[in-house]
C-alpha cells in the first residue's frame, strides 16, 4: 500500500480538516478503511471515493464512490462489496463532510488487495478420547463464494499447543486438516491454536481463538504392535515392530496415500492393505511392492489382531521413498593397461534398479592411493558423473588400491565407501622399449646402405660372367661339322649347359642385290679368329663348307 501526499482542495475557504493517517485492512475478502480525524467539529461525517486500473499502463479513471463509506460517522467503514478485482490497483480517499461544508480529499492510499491480503484463521474442532487429541481444520474461506485464496488445498496448518500451567511450554508442529496429537499426558488440559500458511505466496494468517481441552488415560492394549519402525536399502522396504503379548497375534500392514490427509474429509476409511503382508505372524514385512516412482509419499501402520477378534491400530509412520530410502555402497572392478587404471562401478541397488538410477542423480566419489609400507602415502580423491572411470600417471610395478562412495547432492545422501578393490601395474617397460627402438633403427640403417652395395656387385658379377664365361655355343654350321667342341677349363663337356645358337638366313629377292660374300668371309674368317676353336685341321672342311654355303646362297 502506498500513499499519495498530494491533496485536492474543492473549497479551500472551509474549516474542516482533511482525515490522516489513511490505512486499508484486508482479510481474505473482507476490506475495512480506517483513518483518524484531528478536528474538534461536531456532527461530522465521512464519505469515500475509489478508482480501479484493470492495466497499469492505462492512464486515470474516474473517481466513483466508495460503497460502505457514504456519509459514515465512525472513523472506518466495511468496502467488501465494492472490490472483485483482487490484482488490479486501486486508489482510495477520503473527506470530511458537514452539512453543505467538505474538507479537502486525504491523501490517496494505492494498494493491489492480493498484495495486501491477510489470512483469516482457521475454523477448529477437537476430541479428547483414548489418551489423544482429534482435531479438524476447517479453512480460512470455508462456505464463502467470493475467496482470495483460490484452493484451500494449498494451506498448510501451524499448530501451537501447551500445557494449561504457569511454566508452560510452547511445542510447535505441522498438522493435516484431519489429524491425532498424541504423545500427551494424561489427564492434563492442553491449549492450542492453529494458524494458516500459504506457502505458494509466502503468507501466513492470523491465529486462531485459543481452545483448551482435557485428555484421557490411555487403554493399555497389550497386544498392540509398538515401536514401528522402516528400514529401507536401495529402495527396498521393510517395516519392522515390536510385541510383547505372548499369546497368538496376527497382523496386517496397511497403507495410506498421503494426498488423503491433505483432503479435508474423514479418511479413516481409506486405508489399504499391503499384498504379502496380511494374517501375518511375523513381526516384520517387506511392503517394496507398493513403492513405484511416482508413488510419492505415504503412511504405514500395523493392525494387531488377537485370538479374541480384537484388534489394536499402532502410530502411523511416513514414507517419503527417496527420502526414508538409504543408498548403500556401490561394487568396484578394476583393469589396468599399460598407461591407464580402469574403474568399473556397478551403482547401488544394480542397474536394474530404475528409481535409483533415474531420480538419485548419482555421482561417485574416488578415492585412490599406493598401498605402500609408506603410512603417508597420499590418498587422492576424483569425483565422477559416469560408471567408469580412469586413471593417469601410474607408476610401475606398484599396487593401486580404490574405493569408490556413491552421493545423491539432490537429497543430500551419500552410500558408505565400497570395499577396497587393489590391482598392481605392470613393470617398467620403457628400457626394453629403448632397445628394440636402437634395435630397428640400425637395422634400418644397414638395409638402406647394403641394398645398393648389393646392388652393385650383383651387377659387376653379371658383367664379369658374361664376359669371361658366356654360356652361348657357335653352332656347328660355324664350327664346322664333326668339328670337336672346345673344352671348357672349368666344367667337362657333358656338364657344360649349351644354349642353342642360330642364324637367320636372309631372304633375297630378284631385285635386291647381291650380298657382298668377301664381307661375309671377312666376318665369318675374324669369328673364327677371335674364338678359341681355330685349327690347321680342319682348314679343308671349313673351304667345303664355304663353297656350298656359297652355291646356297647364288
Amino acid at each position: 500500500m502506498t500513499v499519495d501526499t498530494g491533496l485536492e482542495c474543492y473549497n479551500c475557504q472551509t474549516n474542516l480538516k482533511s482525515p490522516q493517517d489513511i490505512q486499508v485492512y484486508v482479510v481474505n475478502t473482507n476490506f475495512t478503511l480506517r483513518w483518524n480525524y484531528a478536528g474538534n467539529d461536531t456532527n461530522v461525517t465521512f464519505s469515500a471515493e475509489y478508482r480501479w486500473f484493470e492495466d497499469f499502463e492505462t492512464g486515470e479513471t474516474e473517481w466513483k464512490e466508495l460503497p460502505g463509506c457514504q456519509n459514515v460517522t465512525r472513523t472506518e467503514c466495511d468496502f467488501s462489496s465494492a472490490i472483485t478485482k483482487y490484482y488490479d490497483k486501486h486508489h482510495v480517499r477520503i473527506r470530511a463532510e458537514k452539512r453543505e461544508e467538505v474538507s479537502p480529499w486525504s491523501s490517496i492510499v494505492q494498494m493491489i488487495p492480493f498484495d495486501i491480503a491477510q489470512i483469516s484463521p482457521p475454523g477448529i474442532e477437537l476430541q479428547s478420547i483414548n489418551g489423544v487429541i482429534k482435531i479438524k481444520v476447517s479453512p480460512p474461506e470455508a462456505n464463502q463464494v467470493q475467496k482470495m485464496w483460490i484452493n484451500d488445498l494449498s494451506f498448510k496448518y501451524n499448530l501451537m499447543i501447551w500445557e494449561n500451567s504457569s511454566n508452560a511450554e510452547f511445542r510447535n508442529r505441522s498438522i493435516f486438516p484431519v489429524d491425532v496429537i498424541d504423545d500427551l499426558a494424561p489427564d492434563t488440559t492442553y491449549c492450542l491454536k492453529v494458524q494458516a500458511t500459504y506457502p505458494m505466496d509466502s503468507k501466513e494468517g492470523l491465529f486462531s481463538p485459543i481452545h483448551c481441552v482435557k485428555t484421557t488415560r490411555k487403554v493399555n492394549v497389550l497386544f498392540c504392535a509398538t515401536n514401528v519402525s522402516i528400514r529401507a536399502l536401495n529402495m527396498k522396504f521393510h517395516l519392522h515392530w515390536n510385541n510383547k503379548y505372548k499369546q497368538h497375534v496376527s497382523y496386517n500392514v496397511q497403507y495410506l496415500i498421503g494426498y488423503l490427509k491433505k483432503l479435508y474429509d474423514d479418511h479413516s476409511m481409506k486405508w489399504l492393505n499391503v499384498p504379502g503382508c496380511e494374517n501375518i505372524t511375523d513381526t516384520q514385512c517387506n511392503f517394496s511392492s507398493i513403492i513405484t516412482a511416482t508413488s510419492g509419499f505415504f503412511y504405514l501402520r500395523v493392525q494387531a489382531m488377537s485370538e479374541y477378534n480384537k484388534s489394536c491400530l499402532s502410530n502411523e509412520v511416513k514414507v517419503d521413498p527417496l527420502v526414508t530410502n538409504e543408498i548403500g555402497p556401490p561394487d568396484v572392478k578394476l583393469d589396468i593397461s599399460d598407461v591407464l587404471l580402469h574403474i568399473q562401478i556397478s551403482p547401488p541397488g544394480g542397474s536394474e534398479n530404475e528409481i535409483m538410477r533415474d531420480h538419485y542423480d548419482l555421482s561417485y566419489w574416488i578415492l585412490y592411493w599406493k598401498n605402500s609400507s609408506n603410512n603417508e602415502e597420499e590418498i587422492k580423491m576424483k569425483e565422477i558423473k559416469q560408471t567408469i572411470g580412469t586413471i593417469s600417471d601410474l607408476a610401475p610395478s606398484t599396487l593401486y588400491c580404490v574405493k569408490v562412495q556413491a552421493l545423491s547432492k539432490a537429497y543430500n545422501k551419500s552410500s558408505p565407501f565400497s570395499k577396497e578393490a587393489c590391482i598392481k601395474t605392470p613393470g617398467d617397460k620403457t628400457f626394453p622399449l629403448i632397445i628394440l627402438a636402437t634395435f630397428v633403427t640400425a637395422l634400418f640403417a644397414v638395409l638402406l646402405v647394403a641394398t645398393p652395395l648389393v646392388f652393385a656387385l650383383y651387377q659387376a658379377y653379371n658383367k664379369i660372367k658374361y664376359v669371361f664365361f658366356p654360356s652361348c655355343q657357335p653352332p656347328l654350321n660355324i664350327e664346322g661339322f664333326g668339328g670337336q667342341l672346345f673344352n671348357s677349363p672349368f666344367l667337362s663337356t657333358t656338364e657344360e649347359p649349351i644354349e642353342n645358337c642360330f642364324i637367320i638366313e636372309a631372304i633375297i629377292t630378284e631385285e635386291a642385290n647381291q650380298i657382298d660374300f668377301k664381307d661375309y668371309k671377312h666376318s665369318k674368317q675374324s669369328s673364327r679368329d677371335s674364338g678359341n676353336y681355330s685349327n690347321d685341321d680342319d682348314t679343308s672342311g671349313s673351304k667345303a663348307s664355304e663353297e656350298t654355303l656359297e652355291k646356297e646362297i647364288v
